[in-house]
């Protein structure tokens, strides 16, 4: 049941909500944590978590549980069909966690929500958001059935379609185009492909990226022009004929589920106004190439858990952090796009560049480390747990 009132409300239990919750009780604050769903999804777009985002969790407890359940891969290789244009390691990143995790969302999200309850948390659900006042005091956030919290500080972490971020009026900038659209996809499937690494196949028709998942079904993501209402594995075979390895060609015999999404590349205008602040796809959205969505959406979670627990001075310092690194990882993740997609002309051109600072090492650790999702060291004083 709702609670009338709350120091910190929490609306969203995805991976980003649920690290804010759990950022903030490892220093001895409490968050209500609401979500307009009944039970947590069981299915999930992003599957990947990075070195420089398990480093970050690690300081809330849950680096260690996440690794034991997922797949350790120690490369990502770029090919165009059957030929590997660049191979970035991670075995050597400057780590505890010298690899990438290929792990569902949902279970990155039962990892997050197993501590949360083990620290005294719980996720409340499901109440939709429906309104929101704000004061001088907080805000007072309305919901489905009359109800309502008054809270000193509202957390948008509810996704793209934010109604926190739509009833603060935040705005929420980006191109008037109707998006990327892509097909997603776990499948099971017989592959040559090395089962212990991501490989982003590139194409005129648009990426394609095939990442071994630890159930032993690989996830398959492409843009696409027009993607189907109800995706079947012909749609997916089709795509891996047509992008995938061409030799010894992938050949799927099953189907865990699949979906379509469309992104665009937005970001809001501001990550606080008053009481209010956001993080995570409420915050930005982008091109799920190099796999830096969820990561920078948990980066940002904790970096908030810890201004909320050092005080109102700290919150504009997370805004003015965080807007910028968002606005860096959005062009990283278009420049991939934008490269995956080269024009037939420009294709030998790209191919060779890559095979150049394939075989430059400095060249593979820098990719490696901006892959990674390592960021600035910040100079603010973070609370100490209590």
């Amino acid at each position: 049941m709702l609670p009338e009132r709350t120091d910190v409300l929490v609306v969203g239990a995805g991976p980003t909500g649920l690290a804010v919750a759990l950022t903030l009780a490892g220093h001895g604050v409490t968050a209500t944590v609401v979500d307009r769903l009944a039970e947590p999804p069981v299915t999930s777009r992003a599957a990947v978590v990075h070195a420089g985002t398990l480093e970050v969790l690690d300081r809330i407890g849950i680096a260690a549980p996440l690794a034991a359940r997922g797949l350790r891969s120690a490369r990502f290789s770029v090919r165009d069909r059957d030929r590997v244009l660049l191979t970035v390691p991670f075995d050597r990143l400057p780590s505890r966690y010298p690899y990438a995790l290929l792990i569902s969302q949902a279970e990155t999200e039962a990892v997050l929500t197993d501590r949360l309850t083990a620290l005294g948390g719980r996720v409340l659900r499901p109440y939709e958001m429906t309104g929101l006042d704000l004061d001088g005091d907080g805000a007072v956030a309305c919901f489905d059935g009359g109800r309502a919290v008054r809270a000193r500080w509202i957390v948008g972490a509810d996704g793209m379609r934010s109604r926190v971020r739509e009833l603060a009026g935040i705005g929420f900038g980006g191109p008037a185009d109707p998006g990327e659209s892509f097909l997603l996809a776990d499948v099971h499937v017989d592959s040559a492909l090395p089962r212990d690494q991501v490989s982003l196949f590139l194409s005129r028709q648009g990426p394609l990226v095939w990442a071994p998942l630890p159930d032993g079904t690989v996830r398959l993501v492409a843009t696409v022009g027009d993607a189907p209402r109800d995706p079947q594995a012909h749609h997916f075979q089709a795509l891996l004929d047509e992008r995938g390895p061409a030799r010894r060609p992938d050949r799927i015999t099953g189907m865990a589920w699949s979906s379509r999404f469309r992104i665009h590349h937005r970001i809001a205008s501001t990550y606080r106004s008053g009481p209010v602040l956001l993080a995570g796809d409420a915050a930005h959205v982008h091109s799920p190439a190099g796999g830096q969505g969820m990561n920078l959406g948990l980066r940002d979670a904790v970096a908030l858990g810890d201004a909320l627990a050092a005080g109102p001075q700290a919150l504009d310092g997370y805004a003015a952090d965080r807007r910028p690194l968002a606005e860096e990882v959005l062009g990283f993740a278009a420049g991939l796009t934008r490269l995956a997609a080269a024009p037939p002309p420009l294709r030998p051109l790209r191919n060779l560049l890559l095979r150049a600072v394939s075989a430059l090492p400095p060249a593979r650790r820098r990719i490696a480390t901006r892959l990674a999702g390592f960021e600035p060291a910040s100079s603010r004083p973070r609370p100490r747990p209590r």
